[in-house]
């Protein structure tokens, strides 16, 4: 089975960065391959990995429930969970060291319940042929009601150095408490830290009943990337950021398979 770590947050925290970093932090301890999951239905992961997506997960359902509804037929009479099955497979973005599966927009406006339940499924599924699995969820804490983020071993909740931040971070843990989701491990990231206010926000994390995992500063070589449309994937390794990030997750202790 593989070792799942998962992304959670508010918008805008940064945790689809952090994501990317966290797939090449594992390559970079010779811990692949990876499969990259991006969980959230305004697709941003493959733009930070650098890498091009031809299909999504949801686009795949539609045209199949489509085909089906117009000719009524099966590309060489396949029952629809079979064909769905290969045409999964063939929508995995290959890259060096990792593969990523998007899941796309759903449905209908506003419909997410099919597009999460088809990415659990094949999360399950496919994860037993990887050591690892990175799932980038969307923004919120829809994907919890949804269990999208559920046999999570590693828990990232990404905050920026904000109150509310921290209190979505909260809520977040409060839902995951509620629902008894199956998460081992789970740990509240500061991003972009920029201030003198570290042990304030530490203080109110950890009153707040979170586990602080500490904090990735303020980089502005990440700002000067998006600027030139250049993947966070390709930061060096002696960024501020990925230096700081990287020394959160070898605390986090995570097993070499």
């Amino acid at each position: 089975m593989a070792y799942t770590i998962a992304f959670a947050g508010k918008g805008g925290t940064g945790k689809t960065s952090l994501a990317s970093l966290t797939i090449k932090y594992l390559l970079n301890k010779r811990r692949g391959p990876v499969l990259a999951i991006d969980a959230d239905s305004n697709a941003c992961l493959n733009e930070s990995l650098g890498v091009e997506v031809h299909t999504t997960i949801g686009k795949i359902r539609e045209e199949s429930l489509e085909a089906v509804r117009v000719t009524g037929d099966r590309p060489g009479g396949m029952p629809m969970e079979q064909l769905f099955d290969y045409q999964v497979q063939q929508s995995l973005v290959e890259a060096k060291g990792f593969d990523l599966l998007v899941m796309g927009r759903p449905e209908g406006p506003g419909c997410y319940c099919a597009a999460n339940h088809i990415i659990r499924k094949y999360t399950d599924k496919l994860s037993e042929g990887y050591p690892y699995v990175v799932i980038d969820n969307e923004a919120g804490m829809e994907h919890l009601s949804r269990r999208t983020t559920n046999k999570v071993n590693l828990l990232l909740i990404i905050s920026d150095p904000t109150f509310k931040g921290i209190l979505a971070a909260k809520r977040i843990m409060e839902l995951i408490t509620e629902l008894n989701l199956e998460i081992d491990r789970n740990a509240l990231i500061i991003n972009r830290l920029h201030g003198a206010e570290l042990d304030e926000l530490r203080e109110l994390a950890e009153n707040s009943g979170l586990i602080f995992g500490g904090t990735v500063p303020q980089d502005n070589l990440i700002f000067k990337f998006d600027l030139i449309g250049k993947p966070v994937y390709e930061l060096p390794e002696d960024s501020v950021s990925v230096q700081a990030f990287w020394g959160i997750l070898d605390s986090m202790q995570i097993p070499r398979f």
